[in-house]
This record gives C-alpha cells, structure tokens and sequence, in this order.
C-alpha cells in the first residue's frame, strides 16, 4: 500500500458561485514534489435518481446541459441542499424535475466523476412506489420526463442525446440490484 503524499500548501486560484479551483503543493513518498490544481465543489454533493415508475420502467429526464450547449437526457439529479439527507435531496429533485415523490428510497453507491481533478461525488438514489407530487425548482424551464425501460438500456446508449457517464451507471447499477446482481455499499456524500 502507497503512502499518501503530503500536502505542503493549498490555496484558491479561483472561485465561482459553485466551484473554487484549488492549487496544492504535494510532497510524495518518493521525494517528488508537484503542484497539482483540483476543482471542488462547493456543498454536501449532489444525488442522481433512478426512479423506477414500474419494475422495468425508469424515468428520465431530458434538460439543457450548458457543458455540452445541447438537452441531454438522464435522471433526475442535483445538489443536496445544507441541512438535507440524501435521500431528502433525492425526493425533493424528483419532486422539482420530473413531477413525483417515492414512499421507497434506497442508497446504492456514491460515484466520482474525475477524481484525479475533482472532489465532487454523488450518491445514487433508487426511488420506488412513485406518486404525483410536484414542487417548483431551480431549472429554467420545464423539463420533458421520458419513461424508459431498464430491459433496453442498450439502446439507450445509442441514443446521440445520452452522455452523461453518472446517469449510465446509475441506470446499470440500478438494473443489476435490482435483479439481486448488487448489494448497496455504505455510501456517505
């Protein structure tokens, strides 16, 4: 097993409402010596919701993705808000994007995206026995819900529209638990 390196600095080098762009001077076990720049995420971090409107049928959501200038469908997603749970931030984006709450939640995994450069993780949400429950949220405009079925995820991902790595592998890890094929893991975001 490796020895961490030893941090010798960290400062911002830029900061957004969201995002803060760190440098930090590390000292490794070897004797060399780097500064590397990371992006963290201001926050708890965020949850992607697999809501599940029958046993093979999720829903997903397609909205404007600003990274990538075009809509983009996935789960329902977003950040945990101060004082919330992630399985409160799960219902309540639901509830915001795609129109319905769930009696069932269930915690599968927390992901990382670009963990050599990033700190952001999010928590994937299972979300069964759905009912119509809205709230207003954050997004711009209303969002289109497209129900999809787990049993063609192939293509799903031959769809031009579907990029997003953390929503294929929600799809996945979803399909496969609930096929008794993964057990959730202590998850903590």
């Amino acid at each position: 097993m490796r020895t961490l390196p030893e941090i010798l600095a960290r400062r911002p080098a830029r900061d957004s409402r969201f995002l803060r762009i760190e440098e930090i001077d590390l000292a490794f076990s070897n004797g060399a010596r780097r500064t590397f720049e990371r992006l963290t995420a201001s926050g708890r971090g965020a949850v992607f919701i697999v809501a599940m409107r029958d046993r093979d049928t999720v829903l997903l959501v397609r909205e404007y993705c600003v990274g990538l200038d075009r809509y983009e469908l996935g789960v329902p997603k977003g950040r945990i808000d101060p004082g919330e749970t992630a399985l409160e931030a799960a219902n309540r984006e639901l509830q915001e994007e795609a129109g319905f709450a769930a009696r069932k939640l269930t915690s599968l995994i927390t992901l990382s995206l670009l963990p050599a450069y990033m700190t952001h993780k999010a928590e994937v949400i299972l979300a069964e026995d759905l009912y119509s429950q809205s709230r207003p949220g954050d997004e711009p405009e209303g969002l289109d819900v497209v129900p999809w079925k787990l049993s063609e995820l192939p293509a799903l991902l031959g769809r031009d529209d579907v990029s997003e790595g953390r929503s294929i592998a929600a799809l996945y890890i979803a399909r496969d638990f609930l096929a008794g094929n993964f057990r959730p893991r202590e998850t903590a975001c």
